[in-house]
């Protein structure tokens, strides 16, 4: 019998060519489209292209299901998104909607409803060859890689996906594919990084949800050197958008090293003032057997080059040692010659854990110093 895939055709590129590729290798295949914002009008033509590519792809309408899922996207992401900001943090929201939404509460549905998998456009890849059932490792490109984005995912939620991208080496062999197979979406041009934010303008966004009063930028020896429009509105490590009225009599810039929502305080530094040694985490989303990862953060004696963290969607991977205390909270340091690298870590930012290509673990940054 064939297995039963439920594919999530969003209505861009990657979804379609995923979608393509699963019917190739003899899946049973049905589509799903997420209806996450009611009044969006950029929703309603996603959707019409969802409802093009499948028919394209020759998937039945019967087979092709809508889901209104804007209610709890609501609650489930932007509110926690919009929330975390208004408390001085730098969160991922995509990083939450793949363990709430797409690997949460849709391969809850899709199980109880007879499929077998979840498939995705992401470029990642899953081997089911461990004991685990599974591992997530990164696409064949690391500039396309999103394994960072997916490892917050719970693990019994990852071991139901598919990633048929997972060996594609870029956007243009994508939309290649997509061309050659005749998909009505192959020329879409890519969304924003943040779905629900279609210009483009976080800040904007921020703004229109939290309001936000101008109050004081102060550089490292306390003196006021310029004003915001709201300390929830920048990060750490940001240096545009400051509109620094003067240079310091250093001559170097100055980049956001905090902000105190509280006292709607901005501070900025020079760019050394943002090194990091240590990172402190919250509880871990082990994506490996929990004693292993544990044994394996903890292991004196493995090549300290081992294991890496990365940050940031794109960032670099770095290489750190580990320890993890009884609650499970990772604390993560770095050697000088690493450290000095590293700049502007923010409260709120996802750091994943690999071991080469292998994802081990995900936490939410608490503190950095």
């Amino acid at each position: 019998m064939k297995k039963r895939v439920l594919v999530g055709l969003s209505g861009g590129v990657d979804s379609a060519v995923a979608a393509a590729r699963l019917i190739d290798a003899g899946y049973d295949v049905e589509a799903f489209f997420m209806w996450l914002e009611a009044d969006a009008p950029e929703t309603a033509a996603a959707l019409e292209d969802s409802r093009q590519v499948a028919a394209a792809l020759g998937i039945a309408p019967e087979k092709h299901h809508v889901w209104d899922l804007s209610a709890e996207f609501e609650r489930g992401v932007i509110a926690p998104f919009v929330g975390a900001y208004g408390k001085g943090l730098t969160p991922n929201p995509c990083v939450r909607c793949n363990r709430v939404f797409k690997f949460g509460s849709v391969v809850e549905r899709a199980l109880r409803e007879g499929f077998d998998f979840v498939a995705t456009g992401h470029y990642a890849r899953i081997e089911r060859d461990s004991p685990r059932g599974f591992r997530l490792r990164r696409g064949a490109s690391f500039e396309k890689d999103q394994s960072y984005v997916l490892a917050g995912a719970r693990a019994e939620m990852l071991a139901h996906a598919l990633f048929p991208l997972w060996d594609v080496t870029s956007k243009d062999d994508t939309r290649a594919e997509a061309t050659r197979r005749g998909l009505p979406v192959a020329a879409k041009r890519d969304s924003f990084d943040i779905c629900f934010i279609h210009d483009g303008d976080t800040r904007g966004f921020l703004r229109g949800r939290l309001g936000g009063e101008p109050g004081p930028i102060l550089d490292e020896s306390g003196a006021v050197v310029g004003e915001h429009l709201g300390a929830f509105l920048y990060t750490v490590g940001q240096r545009r958008g400051l509109h620094l009225p003067r240079p310091h009599a250093d001559g170097e810039p100055r980049y956001v090293t905090g902000i105190d929502v509280e006292s709607n305080t901005v501070r900025v530094g020079p760019l050394a003032d943002l090194s990091v040694d240590t990172i402190q985490c919250g509880k871990a989303n082990w994506l490996v057997a929990p004693e292993f990862g544990r044994s394996l953060l903890t292991d004196s004696t493995r090549d300290s080059r081992e294991l890496t963290v990365q940050f940031r969607a794109h960032g670099r991977p770095l290489p750190a040692s580990f320890e993890v205390d009884s609650e499970d909270c990772l604390t993560v340091r770095f050697d000088p010659e690493v450290s000095s690298e590293i700049r502007g870590v923010a409260a709120g930012q996802s750091l994943v854990v690999y071991r080469g290509d292998w994802v081990i673990a995900q936490a939410e940054i608490r503190a950095a110093s």
